[in-house]
């Protein structure tokens, strides 16, 4: 049985991000009547009023940056006129839209990864103080005071990740599908949408390993 979990585990860890991989490679290819993602970008962010949103290259990953007000795609989704290009591209732009509507879901991971970062540091101190508190004051309920913040520490990017799949999901199928559709064939419609489903089970996987990784500490905790 363990063994079959392990299994499992890796299987929902690794397969999504390997299928998003495969899809990114495979509509990567130029097609000439397809601007290339950074400019694609910025039109779809004027034609919605957002002009003051940049549109960046960027070497640390797609993302939308709300403090910043940036659209950032990798080197070869800013300069590529691919399909792939495109439709990542429209998601960012689609994380754009959500900010300018005020979604709040959007505004919620935001906080809360701010927050996330200061949580995990305490969270980390907290773990490695609890035996030094119960040592000290020979208290058990001050180890456990500690060891619970700690462990409220670790439980943060479980919560990042639960909001963040419905963002994504909206960004994706509600926001950059409709922006793409016409400017794609139905063909390129149903690939670009396969495309942003695999993107979307990256996260959905990060989801089960940080509640899976957190889950087996608790378990070994309680032996």
């Amino acid at each position: 049985m363990p063994l079959l979990l392990l299994i499992l585990f890796l299987l929902l860890l690794y397969a999504p991000q390997m299928w998003a991989g495969y899809m990114l490679k495979r509509h990567a290819r130029p097609r000439p009547h397809l601007e290339a993602g950074g400019t694609f970008a910025r039109r779809l962010l004027d034609a919605h009023g957002l002009g003051r949103v940049r549109v960046e290259p960027t070497d640390l990953g797609d993302h939308y940056d709300p403090g910043e007000k940036a659209v950032r795609l990798r080197p070869e989704h800013f300069s590529q006129n691919s399909l792939t290009a495109v439709a990542v591209a429209a998601h960012e732009v689609g994380h754009a839209l959500q900010d300018h509507t005020g979604y709040r879901p959007l505004q919620l991971r935001t906080h809360l990864v701010l927050l996330t970062r200061q949580m995990e540091r305490i969270g980390a101190l907290a773990l490695a103080l609890s035996p030094v508190a119960l040592l000290l004051t020979r208290l058990p309920a001050a180890g456990l005071l500690f060891l619970l913040a700690g462990l409220g520490g670790l439980f943060a990017p479980v919560l990042v990740h639960a909001v963040t799949l419905p963002v994504e999901w909206d960004a994706s199928f509600r926001r950059a599908l409709p922006l793409l559709a016409p400017h794609l064939s139905r063909g390129e419609v149903r690939a670009a949408r396969r495309i942003l489903t695999a993107c979307a089970l990256t996260y959905l996987a990060a989801s089960l390993a940080s509640f899976l990784s957190l889950g087996g500490l608790m378990r070994a905790l309680r032996r």
